[in-house]
């Protein structure tokens, strides 16, 4: 076995290399043991050399580097993401239960399914605190269960362990998403990897799946795989994506609905 020090270059390389290493496959790789693995994975966190991540680590900062705080992605597309939120609220009807995501659209349709006086008896379980917050004028028309789980700055979302628990005893009839990609090869990506795996988790509890993204992820390809587009039902984007780019999505068999956001 490999001293530390060199045991620790030799991981640091390989997640590197890779993008995203697992602890199964760094164990395997460096015939060592998980326990050595996430040992070794903490301390070359401590040293600002990878970014811990469910499973595995991946690259420090490529996370950071690519991935917007709530904060600052809901100021991005507000008129559009308003829009999306509007048509993707309209979807939900009195006696439901659904699956809210994460995120500024997702944020939004929040927003939009208060707004809704109309509806009532509705069940909404998210994996986001901002979301639940938003959602909490609506009680006691709605029930909001938040999933649980280990807190994330970023999205204030909440991802494993413990987010995936109560999604493995739950279906829903609808599950509302979002996601930083979307392909017609790839399908439905994340640039975040604990994300992702919630996401694809809410996708596998829903009767009905609508991905709520607007025009600047389509044609995106990144990191966590979601779904493929035969998982999901109907993708709601605004009018802004080129016609070339979603010619692509329908003639893979998902459904497209665009919406025009009013002028300022």
């Amino acid at each position: 076995m490999d001293a530390a020090p060199v045991r620790r270059d030799r991981m640091a390389a390989s997640v590197a290399r890779r993008g995203f290493a697992r602890v199964t496959d760094l164990a395997r790789e460096l015939g060592v043991s998980e326990v050595t693995v996430r040992t070794d994975l903490a301390a070359l966190e401590a040293d600002g050399r990878v970014t811990r991540v469910h499973g595995g680590a991946m690259p420090r900062g490529l996370v950071a580097e690519r991935e917007s705080s709530l904060e600052q992605s809901r100021t991005r597309l507000t008129r559009a993401k308003h829009a999306i939120a509007a048509e993707t609220a309209s979807r939900v009807h009195s006696g439901e239960s659904l699956l809210l995501d994460v995120g500024s659209t997702a944020l939004a349709v929040a927003n939009a399914l208060v707004a809704r006086t109309d509806l009532d008896e509705v069940v909404i379980v998210t994996n986001g605190l901002a979301i639940a917050l938003a959602l909490e004028p609506a009680i006691p028309r709605f029930t909001v269960v938040v999933t649980g789980g280990t807190l994330r700055s970023l999205q204030h979302s909440l991802v494993n362990p413990l987010a995936t628990t109560l999604l493995d005893d739950v279906r829903v009839d609808l599950a509302i998403i979002g996601a930083t990609g979307i392909e017609a090869q790839a399908g439905v990506t994340n640039v975040n990897l604990p994300e992702a795996e919630v996401k694809r988790r809410m996708v596998a509890s829903a009767a009905r799946r609508v991905l709520a993204a607007d025009s600047s992820k389509v044609g995106q390809v990144h990191l966590g795989r979601v779904a493929s587009l035969d998982e999901l039902d109907e993708l709601i984007s605004d009018d802004a994506a080129t016609d070339a780019a979603l010619a692509t999505l329908r003639a893979a068999g998902l459904r497209v609905t665009t919406v025009t956001p009013r002028r300022a």
